[in-house]
């Protein structure tokens, strides 16, 4: 049995403690919704990979909420999937990612943002869902002052461009970030600005992620230059696009190493 076999029966014996905590989907615009809509209705592709389905032409984002139910308030973290803003791979960056989150002691929120080709719309529903996650801290038993926002590919570029935003994320997690840097080099994208009040940032990519590997390191050298916390973990192989499941490489072992950033920061307890 491979560990990724092991890790989802741990995950889904974790999840039948769990599972009560699940709410459905709770929408982000309740009245006028700024920004873009697609005009199409929302499709979701179950065949163009195997055990990941995208979710395109998403004109009504949401929340769904993965809680846990302690005594004092957690931490809660809002994941946002990637798929190059043209769809959402809902399962391998986003409910799986939540149930993790879940098994190491975090409440989860999976972002569903607009899509296709709508980063506008994208950036409105990551600030929004922010908004509504301090809103309802009390209610949900999270602390509103350790929100973070965990992203992958494009939706890591969504976070770092959130994290320009007020209100913004406590810290920020990016997964093979994608868009981030300017063309073949590692200069920050103009779209993205380093401040003081940027948070800190855990940031894990593999250099054979070809296309996309200077992102890390455009956003880690600006987080430098500006003084921000931030951990790179930069492997030479893992590829794009594996979420935590491990297919044998390197880079896919980043949540031990972000479990371990997550408890250096005093966002999980020390073990």
């Amino acid at each position: 049995m491979t560990r990724y076999s092991h890790t989802v029966l741990f995950i889904a014996f974790t999840l039948t403690l769990l599972s009560h905590a699940q709410a459905n989907p709770l929408p982000l615009w309740s009245d006028h919704m700024p920004g873009p809509v697609t005009d199409q209705p929302e499709q979701i592709d179950t065949k163009a990979e195997k055990n990941n389905r995208w979710v395109t032409h998403t004109s009504n984002p949401t929340l769904t909420l993965y809680l846990l139910e302690n005594e004092t308030p957690s931490p809660l973290v809002i994941v946002c999937p990637g798929g190059g803003y043209r769809f959402l791979s809902i399962d391998k960056e986003g409910i799986e990612i939540a149930e993790w989150l879940n098994q190491i002691g975090l409440s989860a929120a999976v972002l569903t943002y607009r899509t296709p080709h709508n980063r506008e719309g994208a950036l409105l529903d990551a600030n929004q869902a922010i908004s509504i996650c301090r809103q309802q801290a009390r209610e949900w038993n999270i602390n509103p002052e350790q929100i973070g926002m965990i992203g992958f590919s494009a939706g890591a570029h969504l976070t770092a461009a959130a994290a320009q935003n007020t209100p913004r994320q406590n810290f920020s997690i990016l997964v093979y970030p994608a868009y981030l840097n300017q063309a073949d080099s590692t200069r920050l994208t103009t779209d993205i600005a380093i401040t003081k009040e940027t948070p800190p940032a855990f940031i894990t990519q593999a250099q054979d992620d070809k296309r996309y590997y200077r992102s890390a390191l455009a956003y880690s050298l600006a987080l430098e230059q500006a003084n921000i916390p931030f951990e790179l973990h930069f492997y030479t192989r893992g590829g794009h696009g594996y979420g935590l499941r491990d297919l044998g490489k390197p880079a896919h072992q980043w949540t031990t190493p972000c479990e371990a950033w997550l408890r250096e920061q005093q966002i999980l307890p020390a073990e």
